[in-house]
């Protein structure tokens, strides 16, 4: 008698967010919402239209000099009903005690909604009255972020929580309310970026999903491959870490149309940004340079992944670009997905139409 093969365990299910621009200033990377631009309105208008379209939620970024992100995540996870906030907040602004009380009080509130990006890099610490060492040590930085999630976590899940570390203390701490666990999902899921080694460090032993930016196929695969290891290496306690993608998506028609309107953009955005090209943390930010020196190696790498906007439109996740059709750009995103890649993370501007546009083209064919 032939006995039935065991079922494999099934991975991840795939996540499929976009950006909400959560901007003082109207027109982040060429978007044409200039009025209200960052009216509750608005932005409601933006997060319905992602419930609408297929999207699991988005990422509000984050730092000093735009509106606080956890106030933004929360007005509009009130004012809708699937939609999962991915709030990026930053050790240093947020104490870990604080800020897991007031993300448990949201989930809580919102039956399981919140997801929550842990930002390492270098911001505006005196402003807001941080300790400005932390600017230029990483080493301290990057050991104040894994001291943050040990104890964001374990407040989220232990009752009666004493810690002692470095930089964060805490005595028979207890959150009111408590994380609801869920089925998979114990607590928030706790993203995570960085590409320097003491980034990667803490990645491997306690995020729960390493956020890429948008570099070719063979080094997203390296890096997986570099980020398992570590993980086992290093006695990595919690599930296997998962890995996301955060990149540019540029979708038309067709093929030819995608990437006339691609270099168009680009012409315009080189017209307008001659006098502001991305200077800010070339020497500090691996990531960043990492997707800057892309473009020596080509204006296009693998099928679609368009290098030149980052010489033109600055810096930051949407430096590189898919372009394409729909069936092109869902393609790629595939190969991401074999790879290991769980959460996508998507945006093109302007905002709202692409939101529609590719909630419409695009989704349907990575559920596919």
């Amino acid at each position: 008698m032939t006995q039935s093969p065991t079922p494999a365990t099934p991975g991840p299910e795939q996540t499929r967010l976009w950006y909400i621009p959560n901007q003082s200033e109207p027109g982040h990377r060429g978007d044409d919402q200039v009025a209200d631009h960052n009216t509750l309105d608005t932005l409601t208008g933006h997060a319905r239209a992602l419930e609408e379209h297929g999207w699991d939620g988005a990422l509000l970024g984050t730092g000093w000099g735009r509106p606080d992100t956890f106030t933004v995540a929360s007005a509009l996870a009130a004012r809708t009903t699937t939609f999962q906030p991915l709030i990026a907040v930053r050790p240093g602004y947020w104490s870990p005690a604080n800020f897991a009380s007031a993300a448990a009080t949201l989930d809580h509130l919102t039956g399981g909604r919140v997801r929550v990006n842990i930002v390492s890099g270098q911001d505006h610490l005196d402003a807001y009255g941080d300790n400005a060492a932390y600017a230029s040590d990483q080493a301290a930085r990057y050991g104040r972020t894994k001291e943050f999630l040990q104890l964001v976590r374990r407040l989220w899940t232990e009752e009666g929580v004493t810690f002692r570390g470095e930089h964060y203390s805490v005595t028979d701490s207890t959150l009111t309310p408590r994380i609801e666990a869920r089925e998979g999902r114990p607590h928030p899921k706790l993203y995570f970026g960085g590409a320097s080694p003491a980034a990667e460090r803490v990645a491997a032993t306690e995020a729960d999903v390493q956020l890429f930016w948008g570099e070719p196929l063979a080094g997203v695969a390296e890096r997986i491959e570099r980020l398992r290891a570590l993980s086992e290496e290093l006695g990595r306690e919690h599930a296997p870490l998962e890995f996301g993608l955060r990149i540019t998506t540029f979708v038309r028609d067709t093929t030819e149309e995608a990437w006339a309107d691609a270099e168009a953009k680009v012409a315009r955005l080189a017209e307008t940004s001659a006098q502001r090209q991305w200077t800010g943390n070339r020497r500090t930010a691996v990531g960043q340079q990492r997707l800057f020196d892309l473009a020596e190696r080509g204006e296009v790498l693998d099928d679609n992944l368009y290098t030149t906007p980052g010489k033109v439109g600055g810096g930051g996740a949407g430096t590189t670009w898919l372009v394409g059709s729909a069936e092109d750009v869902a393609k790629s995103l595939r190969k991401y997905a074999d790879l290991g890649i769980t959460h996508f993370v998507l945006s093109d501007t302007p905002y709202l139409p692409e939101i529609e546009r590719q909630g419409e083209q695009l989704l349907p064919l990575l559920r596919g």
